[in-house]
């Protein structure tokens, strides 16, 4: 059964290039024809306790979305959760936005 959604991550003739440990990205995937018009964000941050925070966010593009926190030993433990879910969204079709 062929899916009617395109899994193409990356646009034809354009590459991504994010940097080494990056500490916040900002993903969009947009597709008229399907109504969708959708965005995540990921953030990487201290918590009281000094460990990090990975905080998402998500929704429709133009309201408000979702939150939510989750919390790591370390900034190590939460910048590989944080790579591990860019990875994930990318084969969903999201692309990385410019801040």
């Amino acid at each position: 059964m062929t899916s009617r959604r395109s899994r193409s991550a990356v646009p034809p003739g354009k590459t991504i290039q994010l940097g080494l440990f990056p500490l916040s990205v900002q993903l969009r995937r947009i597709q008229p024809s399907f109504n969708e018009w959708r965005y995540y964000g990921l953030s990487v941050q201290p918590d009281l306790f000094g460990g990090a925070a990975l905080v998402r966010n998500w929704g429709r593009i133009g309201t408000a979305g979702t939150q939510r926190v989750d919390l790591y030993p370390d900034e190590g433990a939460a910048v590989n959760a944080l790579t591990a879910m860019i990875r994930y969204r990318l084969k969903r079709g999201y692309i990385v936005t410019q801040p």
